[in-house]
């Protein structure tokens, strides 16, 4: 029987938007390659090549069918999608990522890598976003990864279940979210939220092999006739939607994860339904698209409620908040965000040298980066071997990446007239990364003081050759510590002049932990043992380089004027004071307690005290939920004598930097534990806190307090943790404690004048989510495995009130984009003599403004480049730098500024994008400070707080030889690429 499936639009009538569509993780249960090719049945049937295959022919069935796919990592390079672009509108980025733990760079990355490509191979531009599936909402989701995109509209289905009654009582699920303040309506985004969830509206609509929702049974000629009850059913279910929903238009996900593996099972019931609901007249329903549904809801001129700040934390039920998973796997989480500061510095110095069309390129990396943004990656809610699959990926990228960077680093240091002809240094890199799950890098495991270049005998004659890169816009000093075997060494700049060092040295636990670790990721013992940690200070000019060398002292004394080693000084009272500069921690002598801060610059003298607690996880033995990888679900606090702490004190610099040990976590006795650690002062916080959104914009939060609803209060901890990706802050009249971290982790402030991170998880149950495995991470070496310990660090400062934001935004920009250090050796020490020392792509005149952050640097395949800078500051956060900025581009052929993700430009997507009304306000609504288009006679960018803006760029300069094009580009750069009106 045919059926007439061509329904569109009916003015006056309940309109049911059937959207089919399948949620296919790239990563979760099993593996991404194991979901698209079916593999690993035993633990979830589900095949995307089935999808794919049964989908293409069941579309070309019946032109009027439609379906949405969202996931390009697991579909690229199909190119039967080329026929139907619907396909292809919504979302458009690698993966569908996570909001709470990604970094905002991460998430744009991700984006913009299947934009473009989606643009580049079937001409699609995205309008839709579709986070159905994020555990919460970040406000950096809605203004950046969604207006500033051009999106129209966007989806998702998680909110918090007291916050999703609410808004079914007062038909509130669909709204104008402005979640930035400094951008405001200019950024805003029209929003809807599921009523239920990201499926059908009930269980009498699944049709996927198995399912056991009743068909259409439409033969009368054999039993269990039941049209009747089947529209009615139907009719039921859309005029009860349509009960909580403005407007006559409402829609249907026809689809959840994994379905439509034989497509013509779910197409077959939904032509039915479409031909007999419309027959029967009471509602009308037909095959649609997001597009297709907001443009009704646009053309309908309704004022929709306004919404600001964001969705976390998201509870789906009583004593289920989803804030564990903020911290889960702390590893994996530390090892993302290492790879990203890498790919961020590694693209400039791809760019520098210049893209090879073949060979080796940092897209391996790029791929595996978009890919772990997926909600369940880095999040650390899949399975334990999905985030092995995870840490393998990134670490195949970095290999090749690496390889890139030495390239470029060989040819800049080789630098001359003729250009990078045959470079014959060979550069070996080392990263401060976290302990991940799976390594097979040359110098992984710095953290651990593990780092085989740096740990050669130089009695020979040799030296060691550190070259030190610099991937921000403006001069940086830092500390650099590196493993050596032996005291005998010094250290010297790019001009030979020998440097003050520090000799630290390595601790007995921390030598334990080096040796298991290593053995347990290279697969063998090490066969040398360093013996201090050399430290020392590099001064590196902004997007450039600089050289250090270390070789053997003729004899130990010879430069002990300048290598020192700090010493506390303990005051008559057994007090320990430990500072060389304008900051000194006092400390308890006898019980080695943090007391007391105090900043002679600041005139910051308060009470300050640092401990460790546990959280017992609940077993879910009273109502079956568990505390897991998704669920935080305390039952119980303890504290705990830290042992593995190292607090650092810098000359210069106004912070305290603590890095922290923890495991592996005791289990032994049946229980699961959750470490964190408390700030705690004598601070009037009132229950409020600060904290970033996926690290740009700070909301404030209130304890046991929600902005949309009265908030019941069932879990007093875990209902007050958010995400942590920047920092966590809390001030009162008088001062501001300010927190950043290395890597994402969930944060709080349970009690007055108190900051919490939670900074690792160990867990015994499954909290009953889907994943089916208790969060237990362990490490083996050879046939013994222990519980996995972290290595991390966080940074501490308190400043005068008002005057803090310049440390978290400037500091936080070097916490995210440390120093790319590259090792080589030479004979003697004159490689000034024979290669570039030092070296920046900008002028020595000009740095970029204070307020500024170059976040994109890229060439693209085209040969064109990719230029990203943000505003660090947010409206009235610094008296000084909450300011409109602005950047000069020279030597510059043309500038075509792009939306966000680079997919089309700006003007074009300003001009497309829908106005949504407000309710109680007026048509107009208050324009946001932007900066102004760029006049391409005076290529000035102007960034108003919190503007991000996207620039593909062309230079005069035609490439020529390879040597003439180097020269050229580096040219540009040393000279003129940036600089300050």
């Amino acid at each position: 029987m045919m059926y007439n499936t061509s329904a569109g639009i009916v003015p006056g009538k309940i309109n049911v938007h059937l959207v089919p569509h399948s949620h296919d993780d790239v990563g979760w249960l099993k593996t991404v390659d194991q979901y698209y090719v079916g593999s690993n049945n035993s633990i979830q049937v589900a095949c995307v090549q089935n999808v794919l295959d049964s989908l293409i022919p069941a579309l070309v069935a019946d032109k009027n069918r439609k379906f949405i796919y969202v996931e390009q990592a697991i579909t690229h390079g199909f190119f039967a999608l080329l026929s139907f672009d619907f396909l292809l509108e919504i979302n458009g980025g690698m993966c569908m990522h996570d909001e709470a733990a990604p970094h905002y760079i991460d998430m744009i990355d991700q984006t913009t890598l299947g934009h473009r490509y989606i643009k580049e191979q079937f001409n699609v531009t995205p309008r839709i976003g579709w986070q159905i599936d994020p555990f919460g909402h970040s406000a950096v989701q809605a203004y950046l990864l969604s207006a500033e995109v051009g999106f129209d509209f966007l989806f998702f289905a998680r909110i918090d279940y007291q916050d999703r009654a609410k808004r079914i009582n007062e038909k509130t699920l669909e709204v104008v979210w402005r979640a930035s303040k400094s951008l405001g309506s200019s950024a805003q985004i029209m929003t809807g939220i599921s009523p239920k969830n990201y499926e059908p509206p009930s269980d009498n609509f699944y049709f996927e092999v198995g399912d056991t929702s009743p068909i259409v049974q439409d033969d009368m000629n054999l039993f269990d006739y039941n049209v009747p009850e089947r529209v009615n059913d139907f009719v039921s279910a859309a005029i009860a939607q349509a009960n909580i929903t403005r407007t006559n238009h409402i829609m249907w996900t026809m689809g959840t994860d994994f379905k439509y593996q034989y497509a013509h099972t779910w197409f077959r019931q939904m032509d039915k339904f479409i031909h007999y609901v419309n027959q029967d007249g009471r509602v009308n329903a037909l095959y649609s698209t997001p597009s297709m549904y907001i443009d009704a809801k646009y053309a309908a001129n309704e004022s929709w409620p306004l919404k600001t700040d964001d969705f976390f934390p998201y509870a789906d039920r009583e004593n289920a908040y989803w804030t564990g998973y903020f911290t889960s796997r702390p590893a994996l989480k530390g090892y993302v965000r290492t790879m990203s500061a890498y790919y961020l510095a590694a693209r400039q110095l791809e760019f520098f040298k210049g893209r090879n069309e073949v060979g080796l390129s940092t897209d391996s990396l790029a791929d595996a980066l978009a890919l772990v943004q997926h909600h369940d990656a880095v999040s650390g809610t899949e399975k334990q071997h999905v985030a092995d699959d995870y840490a393998k990926r990134l670490s195949i990228g970095y290999t090749e990446a690496e390889k890139v960077v030495a390239a470029s680093l060989a040819c800049l240091t080789e630098f001359s007239k003729n250009g990078c002809v045959n470079p014959i240094t060979n550069f070996q890199q080392a990263n401060l990364l976290s302990l991940a799950p799976v390594f097979t890098l040359r110098c992984p495991l710095l953290n651990i003081s593990y780092c085989p270049p740096s740990e050669v005998d130089l009695s020979s004659g040799k030296s060691l050759v550190v070259v030190v890169y610099n991937p921000l816009g403006w001069k940086r000093e830092d500390i650099i510590r590196i493993p050596v075997i032996n005291e005998n060494v010094t250290v010297k700049d790019s001009k030979g002049k020998v440097i003050e060092s520090q000799l630290l040295p390595l601790l007995k636990d921390s030598m334990s932990l080096r040796n298991s670790y290593s053995t347990a990721y290279l697969g063998k013992s090490t066969n040398v043992t360093p013996s201090y940690w050399l430290a020392f200070s590099a001064s590196v000019p902004p997007l450039g380089f600089n050289t250090y060398i270390i070789s053997s002292a003729k004899q130990a004394a010879s430069h002990s004027g300048m290598r020192t080693v700090y010493k506390s000084q303990i005051s008559q009272n057994d007090t320990i004071e430990v500072g060389p500069g304008n900051l000194k921690l006092l400390y308890s002598g006898k019980r080695a307690k943090l007391m007391r801060y105090i900043n002679s610059k600041t005139s910051v003298n308060k009470l300050l005290e640092q401990s460790y607690i546990y959280y017992r996880g609940d077993d879910g033995s009273k109502d079956l939920q568990p505390s897991g990888a998704y669920i935080f679900r305390p039952n119980g606090t303890y504290p705990i004598e830290p042992e593995g702490q190292v607090t650092r004190v810098y000359k210069g610099k106004d912070h305290a930097e603590i890095e922290f040990t923890v495991g592996p976590i005791p289990i032994d006795d049946g229980i699961g534990k959750e470490v964190v650690t408390q700030i705690t002062s004598n601070m009037i916080s009132n229950k409020t806190f600060y904290t970033d959104s996926s690290g740009r914009d700070f909301i404030e939060r209130i304890r046991d307090y929600r902005k949309d609803w009265n908030l019941e209060v069932n879990q007093p901890i875990a209902g007050n943790y958010y995400p942590v990706n920047l920092g966590i802050y809390m001030k009162d009249n008088s001062s501001e404690l300010s927190i950043l971290v290395d890597r994402s982790v969930g944060g709080s402030s349970i009690a007055d004048g108190q900051l919490e991170l939670m900074l690792h998880r160990r867990l015994v149950a499954d909290d009953n989510r889907g994943v089916s495995e208790a969060l237990n991470e362990t490490v083996c070496v050879f046939d013994k495995c222990e519980g996995l310990t972290i290595i991390g660090k966080y940074y501490l400062r308190i400043d005068p009130v008002g005057e803090a934001a310049k440390w978290r935004r400037s500091f936080g920009q070097e916490i995210y984009s440390p120093f790319l250090l590259a090792f080589t050796e030479q004979d003697g020490d004159h490689w000034a003599n024979s290669h570039l020392a030092t070296y920046s792509a900008m002028d020595t005149t000009y740095v970029l403004p204070d307020n500024v952050a170059l976040i994109t640097l890229q060439e693209l395949d085209s040969g064109k480049v990719l230029l990203r800078l943000a505003h660090l500051y947010e409206i009235e956060e610094d008296t000084d730098l909450s300011v409109m900025s602005s950047v000069e581009l020279k030597k510059i052929s043309k500038v075509t500024e792009m939306n966000l993700s680079a997919n089309q430009e700006r003007a074009v997507m300003e001009k497309k994008r829908l106005v949504w009304r407000v309710e109680g306000s007026s048509k107009e609504q208050p324009t946001a400070v932007r900066g102004s288009p760029v006049d391409p006679a005076k290529l000035v960018v102007e960034l108003a707080p919190m503007e991000i803006r996207t620039f593909v760029i062309e230079f005069y300069s035609e490439r020529g030889s390879f040597s003439d094009a180097l020269y050229r580009r580096s040219n540009l750069r040393r000279k003129a690429t940036f600089s300050l009106p």
